[in-house]
């Protein structure tokens, strides 16, 4: 049996195992959570490299992506430093691949969808699930500076925002690992930017991020995540959304992080390295992952 296991900076308390069989290969996928521990997960990077087929990066990404560019995370970078044999997978192939599709694999059990405005609290790591949710909605309001760095000034539209990311990026690249390690546990804070949140009939992003400020009534909504429990899903449908997609497959009620989900597919190829966009999109045709789609 093959192996992909996930190391997390985040909470233990969402670890998951679970075996998936993909075209007839069984796959022990597993998410491993550190919480916020760097010297435990850089240890166990260590102790695992070359005994499992592929790493996810849970937590914090390695790179950010804008258009064809990459920006290396450098704190990030050295947590994973002494991995030599197991390929490391931090989620973003499949952010720019399967997440760029979303709703085009959702159509058969959404149809063609209109929005009027998206909420994108956090978007520099997921430049995919942005272009998407761009083409769905007549507005796109992406919370990035207000929610990742406390600065109250949203920005209108995926040109304004790859504008605001070009300059920021090579900044952000700097950042210590306290500045792009959002916490462990994803816990709430007080409802917070609440008129973006309620002007809008779609929400997408993390759901740690989309959490920490979320109000207590999404009525309607429709809400475009990922990494999320059995009990996040609960709290969604508690708070009135109208449908949760999750941008990855649901194994045994939970939707796994893009790493973990990449980390998996890089297992199932057996290359021995990360796969590249062409690479992902056909087996995301060849296997059929696609987005799971909750309608309440």
């Amino acid at each position: 049996m093959k192996r992909a296991v996930s190391i997390s900076l985040g909470s233990s308390k969402r670890d998951k195992s679970v075996t998936v069989n993909l075209n007839g290969v069984e796959i022990l996928v597993e998410r491993i959570g550190t919480d916020g521990d760097l010297e435990k997960a850089r240890q166990m990077y260590l102790d695992l490299d070359g005994k499992v087929d592929a790493f996810g990066v849970g937590g914090v990404d390695l790179y950010l992506r804008l258009d064809e560019r990459e920006y290396p995370l450098h704190a990030a970078l050295k947590l994973v430093a002494g991995v030599k044999q197991t390929p490391l997978c931090d989620g973003r192939g499949l952010k720019h691949t399967l997440e760029r599709r979303v709703f085009e694999l959702a159509k058969p059990q959404l149809g063609d969808v209109r929005f009027k405005q998206a909420f994108i609290p956090v978007a520099a790591d997921r430049l995919g699930l942005a272009e998407a949710v761009s083409t769905v909605s007549e507005r796109s309001v992406f919370g990035d500076l207000m929610v990742a760095l406390g600065v109250p000034l949203p920005i209108y539209g995926i040109r304004n925002f790859k504008r605001v990311a070009r300059v920021m990026l090579p900044i952000v690249s700097h950042f210590p690992m306290s500045m792009i390690f959002y916490g462990s546990d994803g816990a709430e804070h007080e409802p917070k930017y609440e008129k973006y949140f309620e002007e809008s009939d779609l929400l997408a992003g993390d759901f740690l991020f989309m959490r920490k400020y979320m109000p207590k009534d999404v009525s309607g909504m429709t809400i475009v995540t990922n990494t999320t429990t059995e009990e996040n899903i609960a709290l969604l449908k508690e708070r009135g959304a109208k449908t949760v997609m999750t941008t990855t497959p649901r194994f045994d009620g939970r939707s796994f992080g893009t790493n973990m989900n990449e980390a998996m597919l890089t297992a199932y190829a057996g290359k021995g390295r990360r796969l590249s966009d062409d690479e992902l999109n056909k087996l995301i045709d060849t296997l059929g992952i696609k987005p799971t789609v909750l309608q309440f």
